[in-house]
């Protein structure tokens, strides 16, 4: 009687390296699953064995007799085997007796190369396992003599096993502190070992389906195969998923081989799913002659209908000869034929919809963009993949959260095909607020000219993101915090952008800009033109030097203007102090129209000065005409419902054109350069300054706004403290349109709060009574939902703990001074 499967839970970053290692010796004979959470634990029926010991003697015992042994071959080996599992859980436990543990440790190595018989047991495994997770254990060797145990353990370090389990919590550690230069905490997802995996042996696959531009969440699918692929050394298979004609286009394929090709990803194989058709007929054939498969000319609403009521169709106990008779007609494309589909007979009243005797082949009339008229059938893409993945050598699929429910399906083709079985394993999908990611969707912004195109700044393409400044390290560094986790969270935006931030901040040159509407002319009465060479880069001289320009004419910006004090020195940034003589105003609009000053760079002292950016007007380094482009999110929901059409919530005035003036040396900045307009922000350059072949004169730049993670609202000009309270006036009128559009009611934060929380113990309780999945789904959904909801409402996020502020009342003057004397008699 085969032996019954068994499904461990464990959290890879606190289950110790034993357990690990134990399921690399078993898992060849023992059809074990390996899941990540919170906790380990190891169901049989209504026993809960939660000791990593326990456990790891259960995975052993039922490798015992299939060729693997950790338990010794005769009962005193057994015995003895107990003995140091035992001893292993009290070797590091008290200081006062780590020493003398480890001497006896050792004495009893002097004659052997393993603790038990001669061969590696679980004693060996444990107490190697305690000494790799400690750190302490070296130094009390090294003092006491411990030369056995130091070849011992060398030895069983540099055996496969032990080779390929994850560092230990310390080591982990460790690591993250060298890599973050010491005290900073790295921004690192936690990676799940593969089950299974060992270098050189791992293969992964990027099947997408050429009937699109790559997505961000595409981008994710394979960073994270790419991963595992240099983590193991392994291989990476690009895999064309072809199984739909009506869907693929060559231009597709090669718009998504070049995204690929930008991400950095150099796959290994290069292979499509038609490669195999001969190969998949045969096996749909086969399962056909063996009564695992049925023809069905049941029409599509009958069907849907049948499957939702979980009714078998009146074709599921037809005979071979009947299948295959319709089979054939598919096969010729005949108007009969195309009324048929093939269907897995697997239970057409599961719970699980998808066993409900899924399609595995339909008609389309469609043309092959490789195969031309040559097959009038095409197998659905959940029957062609397993197979695929099993004839190409596939080890590892991992696929996202949303494929759960076909995991079964996947399995069920493998076991009936008898074909090799890969591993699936799960992974959250990336989803990101005000975004749809539905390939139909993004097709109908681009139909209906609401974005320029597959490459626009607004789109979540990956040239679409990447036009828009996003590069492919801060999109890998965004990608590894996630790590391989399987909890599914609505991300900001902000947080991809912060990454960015990150790796274009010690790089991106620096230069100056004004809004054009906004100048004002300044006279410095004693200013020379001169220029001078100054770094591109305050703390980065590699990045190199750039010419500035010097005169008696220079211009700012009015915002920077309206704060200046006639008989008052103003930092002029990488010049000086200016000391302001004279300001003059329009005697209608009362604007500042021209502001007279003189140098004053002898006085050094810059802490309590205004502060300005400036460019000098010089006939020999005229200031050229930039346009900076700003985008913000198209659709104006954070969280889109099911029930929503996306249609009702886009934002039409997305797209926003500041016209500027620059530094002289912008016209040197090349396309895809990224850029920092001080107290602008970051810009990447979409067209670089040229002069036009029609009329002779210097096209503008145009440099497109790079979003930094922090400030959600346009960068505005003038000085700081203005930028604050227009950034805020801003956000609040941007905030309640977003409440408006969205129907959340204003003023609600503290009800949304506690409904908030209230939601989450729900979830909470739930999941703590192992609710059905679907329960838990919609539980989890409504809780995001009002999540979005609290943070449209008092714009920030829900934080536990952190209930909103009531509103303070007004006191008025009188109260405010009734206040004051009551402050004092206190």
């Amino acid at each position: 009687m085969a032996a019954a499967k068994i499904s461990i839970t464990l959290n890879s970053q606190k289950t110790s390296t034993g357990l690990q290692i134990v399921l690399q010796y078993c898992k060849p004979v023992v059809d074990c699953s390996v899941q990540n959470g919170n906790s380990l634990c190891l169901e049989l029926g209504k026993i809960k064995l939660q000791d990593e010991a326990l456990v790891a003697k259960y995975v052993a015992r039922m490798a015992k007799g299939k060729g693997v042994n950790l338990l010794g071959a005769t009962l005193e080996g057994a015995s003895e085997v107990d003995h140091w599992v035992s001893f292993s859980s009290q070797l590091m436990r008290n200081m006062s007796e780590m020493g003398r543990n480890m001497k006896s440790l050792d004495d009893s190595l002097k004659s052997r190369s393993y603790l038990v018989e001669d061969c590696i047991s679980l004693a060996d495994i444990m107490v190697w396992s305690t000494l790799k997770d400690s750190a302490k254990w070296k130094n009390v060797a090294s003092k006491i003599g411990c030369d056995h145990l130091n070849r011992w353990f060398n030895h069983l370090s540099n055996i496969q096993q032990f080779k390929q389990v994850s560092p230990s919590s310390t080591d982990q550690r460790s690591q993250n502190k060298k890599a973050s230069g010491g005290g900073k905490k790295k921004d690192v997802g936690k990676f799940i070992q593969l089950p299974g995996a060992s270098e050189g042996n791992v293969v992964t696959r990027f099947p997408p389906e050429a009937g699109g531009y790559l997505h961000i969440g595409h981008a994710k699918a394979a960073l994270l195969n790419n991963f595992y692929k240099v983590e193991f050394k392994g291989k990476l298979i690009m895999r064309f998923d072809d199984t739909n004609p009506a869907k693929e286009k060559v231009d597709f394929e090669e718009a998504i081989l070049q995204d690929v090709d930008r991400l950095g990803i150099k796959p290994d194989i290069f292979t499509f799913t038609s490669d195999h058709f001969e190969l998949i007929m045969q096996h749909v054939e086969r399962l056909m002659q063996q009564g695992h498969v049925y023809a069905d000319d049941t029409d599509l609403e009958t069907m849907r209908n049948q499957r939702e009521n979980r009714q078998p169709s009146t074709h599921r106990n037809n005979n071979v000869e009947k299948n295959m008779e319709m089979w054939t007609e598919m096969k010729k494309g005949s108007v009969f034929g195309k009324s048929c589909c093939l269907r897995a007979k697997i239970d057409h009243a599961s719970v699980n919809g998808c066993l409900r005797d899924p399609v595995v082949y339909r008609c389309k009339a469609e043309p092959h963009p490789r195969h031309g008229d040559k097959y009038k059938v095409y197998p659905t893409y959940d029957f062609a993949c397993p197979i695929v993945d099993s004839v190409e050598g596939v080890t590892h699929a991992l696929r996202t959260t949303e494929y759960h429910d076909r995991d079964e399906q996947y399995y069920w083709f493998i076991e009936k095909m008898a074909i090799r079985k890969p591993y699936i394993w799960e992974y959250s999908r990336l989803n990101l607020q005000n975004t749809v990611l539905s390939k139909r969707k993004l097709t109908w912004f681009v139909e209906n000219k609401v974005v320029s195109g597959w490459d626009d700044p607004r789109m979540p393409t990956v040239r679409g993101v990447l036009r828009r400044g996003m590069t492919v390290q801060g999109l890998k560094d965004f990608i590894v915090s996630q790590g391989s986790s399987k909890s599914n969270v609505m991300m900001e935006w902000d947080k991809l952008w912060s990454f960015n931030k990150k790796v274009i901040d010690p790089v991106a040159p620096r230069f100056t800009a004004l809004v054009s509407k906004s100048i004002v002319p300044v006279h410095v009465v004693d200013g020379k033109e001169v220029s001078a060479e100054a770094n591109k880069h305050p703390k980065n001289p590699a990045v190199g030097k750039k010419e500035v320009w010097y005169g008696p004419n220079v211009l700012i910006e009015r915002e920077d203007a309206e704060h200046f004090v006639v008989g008052t020195d103003v930092t002029f940034i990488n010049w000086g102090n200016i000391t302001i003589t004279d300001i003059i105003r329009d005697d209608v609009t009362d604007k500042i129209v021209k502001v007279v000053g003189k140098l004053n760079l002898e006085n050094r002292d810059y802490k309590k000065t205004h502060k300005v950016t400036w460019l000098a007007d010089v006939s020999r380094s005229k200031p050229i005409r930039v346009e900076c482009i700003h985008f913000d999110h198209i659709i104006t929901k954070a969280i889109l419902d099911k029930e929503d059409d996306f249609k009702n919530f886009i934002n039409y005035d997305s797209k926003k054109t500041i016209e500027m003036v620059g530094d002289s040396c912008l016209k040197d900045v090349k396309e895809d350069d990224i850029i920092q307009l001080q107290r602008k922000g970051y810009y990447r350059c979409d067209k670089p300054a040229r002069t036009s072949i029609y009329t002779c004169k210097m096209e503008p730049i145009v440099l497109i706004y790079i979003p930094d993670g922090h400030s959600k609202e346009m960068p505005q000009s003038g000085v700081k403290g203005d930028k604050k309270q227009a950034a805020t006036t801003s956000s609040g009128s941007s905030n309640k349109k977003k409440q408006e559009s969205c129907g959340a009611p204003v003023g609600d934060g503290e009800e949304l709060f506690n409904q908030v929380t209230a939601q989450g113990d729900l979830v909470r309780k739930l999941k703590s009574e192992k609710a059905d999945k679907a329960k838990v789904g919609e539980a989890v959904k409504e809780l995001l939902k009002l999540k979005g909801e609290y943070k449209q409402a008092s714009g920030k996020d829900y934080k536990p703990g952190a209930a909103p502020k009531k509103e303070p009342h007004k006191v008025t003057s009188s109260g405010n001074s009734k206040l004051k004397k009551l402050t004092r008699r206190r």
